[in-house]
């Protein structure tokens, strides 16, 4: 994807509105179950921050972003120069925000799924 000003802008907003959100607990963050990732509903968007594994060090980190109703999506990694520092800023508040959590699993059949599908 090439990037011009107002594309970097248009994201740069989105992350920033994200940060806001994920700050005042307004935007809310699950662990999954096995896995270092954390993932929220937001704007009829899945939201997925990563890695796989538990962060060490400087291990990158990345936020995937796709709408419920669209193969389309957005993936920001921790390395890019536009885009990296928001990354692990959003990182480190989820982290935050959920390390005393219970890990969900956000594929368990649940009763509240079968009622949508009546």
């Amino acid at each position: 994807m090439r990037r011009d000003t107002k594309l970097i802008e248009r994201i740069s907003r989105f992350i920033a509105t994200i940060i806001e959100l994920t700050e005042k607990r307004e935007l809310l963050w699950n662990k999954q179950i096995g896995s270092a990732h954390r993932y929220a509903r937001w704007n009829n968007n899945l939201l997925i921050l990563g890695p796989s594994e538990e962060k060490t060090g400087s291990a990158p980190r990345y936020l995937f972003v796709t709408p419920f109703d669209s193969p389309a999506c957005l993936e920001l990694n921790s390395d890019d120069a536009d885009f990296g520092r928001d990354v692990l800023k959003l990182s480190a508040l989820v982290e935050n925000a959920t390390h005393a959590q219970p890990a969900v699993d956000p594929f368990a059949v649940t009763e509240e799924m079968l009622s949508r599908l009546e």
